[in-house]
């Protein structure tokens, strides 16, 4: 089942106080940037983002579970609707995750 485009919507203006925010459609879901980083995935109408040590504290339940079958385990955020705690979760996440790779020129 797909993500509801309301839903993806919703949850980057919620994540937006982190930096530029942009969803992008992958495999029939979506992948969640912050200023060029992808940080976390929604599918089927859930919010998943990258687990780091960083954020480990800051999170409000623990829950770790795959995003799609036979994926890697990401923290489950269920608190979708508190603003400020999503932004703090992102800038924490992007900060602890390397920097994109250049993309080579053709």
């Amino acid at each position: 089942m797909a993500s509801n485009s309301d839903f993806v919507q919703y949850v980057t203006d919620q994540c937006s106080g982190a930096g530029e925010i942009i969803a992008k459609k992958m495999f029939g879901d979506y992948g969640i940037y912050c200023e060029g980083k992808i940080f976390g995935l929604i599918c089927d109408d859930c919010f998943y983002l990258k687990p780091t040590e960083a954020v480990r504290p800051l999170l409000r339940t623990l829950e770790l579970r795959p995003p799609y079958d036979g994926a890697k385990n990401y923290f489950y955020i269920t608190d979708v609707d508190d603003r400020d705690y999503l932004s703090l979760l992102v800038r924490t996440t992007c900060q602890a995750l390397p920097e994109p790779k250049p993309k080579k020129k053709r």
